[in-house]
């Protein structure tokens, strides 16, 4: 099943897709897909209630796209967690996980615009695996843990503007990640039982032409010892999102140019569906 979220901004409304491919208003079980609804058993309930046909047929022709998540109070991110990128990015693989954050509020719609800020040259692309927290993880024991807090999986697109991340940094990405709409989410969460996250082709394309190939099995760090391990340093809570890093075939690698005005991106990941966004400078 596929949990989504539709409608105008601010005002998304949860439905669910059954494995049938029929369309389910979530209005009786909730006001929303969020933190609080993943913490108290939200998927479970929803599979009941599929299970008992409770949940009626819904049209949501014409319905914008929301983020399939509400309101996180994290984006947590990982760096070079593919060693074909950390290489095109003029890096050796790291020892241990490279972590930044993007502000909450970067994440946006999978068809949302991606908006450039004003004198921004060096915007960037990266199809990434989303990882939605259903359960606090605090102090994980082991990455085998990490399974039981990860509510879901979803596609995501961590804009990068390479300038501010590096060459305006002070030594922190994070002024190069934090944009408004840096981070398109969705279309769909889909439940972590039903996922590998380690055998997903991920993709992109801008303006139809192919920049981004891979698998997540070519990660330096696997989804559940990520988990385990940012819960040694910090309590992830209901909600939050994690990216988990992108592969080789970014603007970064010299090899492509960086994103302009008018630029449509396209990103696919196995089973979790394809994001299309139009790429606009932000107007003041």
């Amino acid at each position: 099943m596929d949990l989504m979220r539709l409608g105008p901004v601010g005002r998304e409304r949860p439905f669910v897709r059954d494995d049938d491919g029929a369309l389910r208003d979530l209005a009786s079980l909730t006001d929303d897909i969020d933190g609080a609804f993943l913490a108290a058993d939200g998927i479970g309930r929803v599979r009941r209630a599929l299970a008992a046909g409770t949940l009626p047929e819904a049209d949501a022709a014409g319905l914008r796209v929301g983020a399939p998540i509400a309101r996180p109070q994290a984006v947590v991110c990982i760096g070079m967690n593919y060693a074909a990128h950390a290489a095109e990015s003029g890096s050796a693989p790291p020892a241990e996980p490279v972590i930044f954050f993007k502000h909450p509020n970067t994440i946006v719609g999978p068809e949302d615009d991606v908006l450039l800020p004003p004198g921004a040259q060096k915007a960037d692309w990266e199809v990434e695996l989303a990882v939605v927290v259903g359960r606090r993880a605090r102090y994980l024991s082991s990455p085998e843990d990490a399974r039981e807090v990860i509510a879901g999986f979803a596609v995501s697109n961590d804009v990068s503007e390479r300038e501010y991340q590096i060459e305006a940094s002070g030594g922190q990405w994070s002024k190069g990640k934090c944009a408004e709409t840096f981070n398109p989410l969705g279309p769909v969460l889909v439940p972590a039982d039903e996922v590998d996250p380690q055998a997903l082709r991920l993709r992109s394309w801008v303006n139809g032409q192919v920049r981004q190939d891979s698998s997540t099995a070519d990660m330096v760090f696997p989804v559940l010892d990520l988990i385990h391990h940012l819960s040694r340093f910090m309590v992830l809570e209901p909600g939050d999102v994690v990216n988990t890093g992108t592969p080789e075939g970014v603007a970064l690698s010299g090899r492509f140019p960086y994103l302009a005005d008018g630029d449509e991106m396209t990103l696919e990941i196995d089973r979790l569906g394809a994001q299309r966004q139009r790429v606009r400078r932000a107007r003041i």
